[in-house]
């Protein structure tokens, strides 16, 4: 099954917690603080392979965990680092949040992305011994992992994609030019999913792509349309190909102009791309004057694509196709197209920024480094508790209260967490 189109869940793995203990052997009855550090959670890492075509993989599964990080023991033994998540895609894959922005282009062999951090493990006590506080009891719980949705979207990465109409010969023309095995038949909608061939000519090679047929309102969901054109985005050329037979009813120029429109409208970027007219099934017409009329056609429209009379079924005409093919093709960019990251990651450790504001009565506090600081505080234990306010009170969430309005007993929240403001 050809799968294009996913969303999955993926989750970091926690960190793991730091150890709160002292030193006790013999002869050593009161030894110092020897808590070591929790490990850190494994992160959450996309990686291209040339291995996989298809997104079939995450169809079903979808939820994806990294493991968490292992706790800190005595004796200073710090917890160990857990494996990071490494999931195979395909090359082409663009990966994307809820909102539909890009978070990143994976269209190289072995590029990696890293989707969500593991969470940092929590310091030991004896992380916090210092010159006025030589037996601490604090320590730290482990940073939480995250969750993010996100949705994988396909886009194959190939030379050259011949489009058109629905049976009008693009596999047939795939099945000669390389070693290809699509599905073909004399009935419309015969391919269902996109077909990759190797084509070659003389000492060139290139990458063709067969999509299925395109039908008039293909760009907003007609037929196949919509779930295949996105992988015509990435190609160099396009070949067009048209039955120019007429045996279907159709007008052969009225199908050049109408797949033109919805190539266009899915996306303007496919205007400027070079294109190849194959007037394919040749050997079914009785007037050669068809093929003239079409050009003509064509020049008063404004168009100055090469035009070529081919016959699949007898490969005539395909070596010119090919060979113009090739000259376009080493004069276009090398360089695959790549979609603009719209999210650049943020550093949330660096980010010490928040908020506050009244919410019912309630002070809200947010903030990505004090939800942290929160989350990795052991709240059952006063040492760490007073820690907490003191850091409250240095990023200047104390004052920033008192300045909207907060007095005492009133209900501060912060994350899940609420407490009395004194």
């Amino acid at each position: 099954m050809f799968v294009d189109k996913v969303k999955i869940f993926v989750s970091s793995g926690n960190g793991g917690n730091g150890a709160a203990s002292f030193r006790r052997e013999k002869f050593v009855p009161a030894g110092g603080p020897d808590g070591g550090d929790g490990g850190r959670g494994g992160d959450v890492i996309l990686k291209a392979t040339t291995n996989e075509n298809t997104l079939i993989d995450y169809r079903f599964k979808k939820h994806f965990r990294a493991k968490h990080g292992a706790h800190g023991q005595k004796k200073n033994q710090h917890g160990k680092n857990a494996e990071n998540l490494v999931l195979e895609v395909p090359v082409g894959t663009v990966v994307r949040n809820l909102d539909g922005k890009v978070m990143a282009d994976l269209s190289e062999e072995n590029e990696e992305f890293t989707v969500v951090k593991g969470g940092r493990g929590g310091r030991g006590n004896s992380r916090f011994v210092s010159s006025t506080r030589r037996a601490p009891q604090v320590s730290e719980k482990g940073e939480p992992g995250k969750e993010i949705e996100i949705e994988l979207e396909l886009k194959l990465i190939a030379d050259v994609g011949l489009v058109g109409f629905p049976n009008v010969g693009k596999s047939t023309i795939l099945s000669i030019v390389s070693q290809a095995q699509p599905k073909i038949g004399n009935y419309h909608f015969t391919t269902t999913n996109p077909n990759l061939g190797v084509a070659k000519v003389r000492e060139q090679s290139f990458v063709m792509a067969d999509i299925p047929g395109l039908i008039e309102g293909a760009h907003t969901g007609a037929g196949l349309g919509l779930s295949f054109l996105r992988h015509i985005e990435r190609t160099k050329v396009l070949i067009h190909v048209i039955d120019v037979s007429g045996l279907e009813g159709r007008d052969p120029f009225e199908d050049f102009l109408n797949i033109n429109t919805e190539l266009v409208q899915y996306n303007e970027h496919l205007k400027s791309l070079p294109q190849i007219i194959a007037l394919n099934k040749i050997d079914l017409v009785n007037n050669l004057e068809v093929v003239e009329q079409f050009k003509e056609k064509l020049k008063d429209a404004g168009y100055s694509y090469e035009v070529y009379p081919i016959s699949a079924s007898t490969k005539r005409g395909l070596d010119e196709l090919l060979k113009t093919t090739v000259e376009l093709l080493q004069k276009s960019s090398k360089q695959v197209k790549k979609f603009e990251v719209e999210i650049e990651p943020v550093d949330e450790i660096e980010d010490q920024s928040f908020t506050v504001r009244n919410e019912n009565g309630v002070y809200v506090v947010e903030g990505k480094h004090i939800e942290r600081v929160l989350a990795m505080t052991n709240l059952d234990n006063y040492d760490s508790l007073f820690r907490f306010h003191q850091i409250l009170k240095k990023a200047g969430i104390e004052k920033a209260l008192r300045e909207k309005g907060a007095e005492e007993g009133d209900t501060v929240r912060i994350s899940d967490f609420e407490f009395d403001f004194i």
